[in-house]
């Protein structure tokens, strides 16, 4: 049970990792079968199966006019993912939450012939209480991939937001949200600047101090390394 409810109308960073830190992802299907849950998984409507979906494009389908949330950023790593989420309707991040990680549990252990769990439990959440943590937890979920040392073998398992924001193309990213970062930020050119700088300041931090685990990250963490950001 969760110490504070999640509130509609509020931003929340959201993420998890493989249970006992193991891989999420094991090729690129695996990856494209998330991107896909993603999108079909956010909406009121009951989505029951994904075996229909077409299997060759990334690109989702039209996304749902009755959304439970509103994606702001993410970053999908081998082991673990980040959003900046909106929750829209009451219990709406909950509900995505375990459409998203049951319906791709789901598949992940039919198609790898395992069984139990593959999330370290349901998924962390830290509300964004104001707007300074709001744009610093934004660079930072937009390019996390680059704050861990992903090897070169495991890159294509990563897929996140920055291609959007840098091509002002917005497919999983609400474009709502999307066209107000770039406002808040001057263009995409300086949102990339912005977010070049808090994934260097967290890296240098990070080697300093440790306080940063690869895939379990308490937002607490980031206070000293928020404080270097300006």
């Amino acid at each position: 049970m969760r110490k504070q409810p999640i509130v509609t109308g509020e931003y929340y960073h959201i993420y998890n990792r493989g249970v006992d830190k193991r891989d999420i992802f094991n090729d690129k299907k695996d990856l494209h079968r998330f991107i896909e849950s993603i999108c079909e998984f956010n909406q009121t409507e009951v989505i029951t199966s994904l075996a229909n979906l077409r299997k060759t494009q990334i690109a989702p389908k039209a996304l749902s006019k009755n959304p439970l949330v509103s994606i702001t950023a993410y970053c999908l790593n081998p082991n673990h993912f980040h959003f900046v989420l909106k929750q829209l309707i009451d219990g709406g991040i909950a509900k995505f939450m375990q459409k998203l990680q049951g319906g791709y549990t789901s598949y992940f252990n039919l198609k790898h012939s395992r069984s139990g769990s593959l999330f370290q439990g349901t998924f962390k959440s830290n509300l964004v209480s104001n707007e300074n943590y709001f744009n610093k937890i934004i660079g930072y979920t937009n390019k996390n991939y680059q704050v861990h040392y992903i090897p070169k073998n495991k890159m294509n398992l990563v897929f996140a937001s920055d291609y959007e924001y840098e091509n002002n193309n917005f497919k999983i990213v609400s474009k709502t949200e999307g066209k107000r970062i770039l406002e808040i930020f001057d263009g995409n050119k300086n949102f990339k600047k912005h977010c070049d700088e808090i994934v260097s300041i967290v890296r240098e931090e990070r080697g300093k101090t440790s306080l940063l685990t690869e895939d379990n990250l308490p937002d607490s963490a980031l206070g000293a390394i928020w404080e270097n950001c300006g």
